[in-house]
């Protein structure tokens, strides 16, 4: 019988001891299988960050071909991947002065224009009726309107500035009074550039993003011989002489604000004197607050990313600065307080809490 009991105790501690590898074993399993999860997320943030990296060391020129690629083909057929012929035409809106019409959204755009009108009436001999003869009478009046443009054309201006000299007083002496009318001062000295070209040019070049080769042979299509280098030359010129004063302006208006938003960018910049055209530079950017009654923005073209830059940009700073997490907006002077971005702080949360082993959460001021 004793025996017996000892077998069966034996058989209890076998089984208990099963139980317990059981279980370890479910454990490890539970263990790996968080872990090759949290592999599996680790795997997808790398091929993110290789595909990142992949398209900023290679993807940027061949994007930008691409693009510009896509853009040289619709300069051609356009028209054809525009055009919808399904599409009903637009309505052509009929105005009589019998009857009163609601201002809508065509009356809106159009009331800023200038009005060219021309009238067409019918002669007085065909006015006669041709039931009875008698004299048929203006009734009304139909409008249909146009956009008509007027394309720009270029012409030579000339300032002849008068001088003139009192003869009487040079017949009687050895001096003879000399005036001369007042003209306006040319914007370069010596050169055709007017005020009015030069606006084109800049307008046409960073407004509208037009490179100066094409405004070149433009100008040759009217028979305007301008090369692009006297374009780019007259563009810098007066950028140097007169623009910059605004810009030192606006910089004073902008460093008044109480608060103020700024952020750099890598920029490239070919055929610096001394440095390789794949040399990283960055510009630096500052601007006011969505509250400002006037917005000002300022682009800051530095060489470096150094913590100088915005010190002395700043200087005379005083109010809230909203920035990123960049370590170098941090050593600023004490009456500048740092304002974190929402938007950087969410997306390192997010981060942090999906990978908590390989990217420490780092706060924003």
């Amino acid at each position: 019988m004793e025996s017996v009991r000892f077998g069966t105790s034996e058989l209890q501690l076998e089984v208990q001891s099963l139980r317990d590898c059981i279980a370890e074993q479910s454990a490890q399993i539970a263990s790996l299988t968080e872990r090759i999860a949290q592999m599996d997320i680790l795997i997808k943030y790398y091929e993110e960050q290789l595909l990142l990296a992949k398209r900023r060391q290679f993807g940027a020129s061949s994007e930008q071909l691409d693009a510009e690629s896509r853009q040289q083909l619709s300069l051609f057929n356009e028209a054809e991947v525009l055009a919808d012929k399904s599409l009903p035409e637009p309505e052509l809106e009929e105005i009589s002065y019998q009857r009163k019409k609601q201002k809508g959204k065509r009356e809106q755009d159009l009331s800023g224009l200038p009005v060219e009108r021309t009238e067409y009436e019918l002669p007085p001999e065909q006015r006669i009726c041709p039931e009875c003869g008698g004299q048929m009478d203006d009734i009304g009046v139909h409008i249909h309107r146009e956009l008509k443009l007027i394309p720009a054309k270029v012409i030579v201006e000339e300032q002849a500035v008068h001088t003139y000299a009192c003869h009487p007083c040079g017949q009687a002496g050895d001096h003879t009074p000399i005036v001369t009318a007042q003209a306006p001062r040319p914007l370069i000295s010596g050169s055709l550039a007017s005020p009015s070209l030069v606006a084109h040019l800049m307008t046409q070049k960073y407004q509208n993003g037009l490179p100066l080769y094409r405004l070149e042979k433009g100008f040759q299509f009217d028979g305007v011989n301008i090369s692009r280098q006297t374009m780019a030359n007259w563009i810098i010129t007066c950028a140097e002489n007169l623009l910059l004063s605004i810009y030192l302006l606006l910089i004073t208006y902008l460093l008044e604000e109480p608060s103020l938003h700024t952020d750099e960018t890598t920029y490239q910049v070919l055929r610096e004197p001394n440095r390789a055209a794949q040399t990283k530079s960055y510009e630096w950017v500052d601007r006011t607050s969505g509250c400002a009654e006037h917005p000002i923005v300022i682009y800051d073209y530095k060489e470096t990313r150094n913590r100088e830059h915005p010190k002395e940009f700043l200087k005379n700073f005083k109010g809230y600065l909203h920035t990123d997490g960049y370590d170098v907006y941090h050593g600023l002077p004490p009456d500048i307080t740092i304002v974190g971005c929402w938007a950087h702080y969410m997306s390192r949360l997010y981060i942090q809490v999906e990978m908590p082993q390989v990217l420490p959460l780092r706060h924003s001021a």
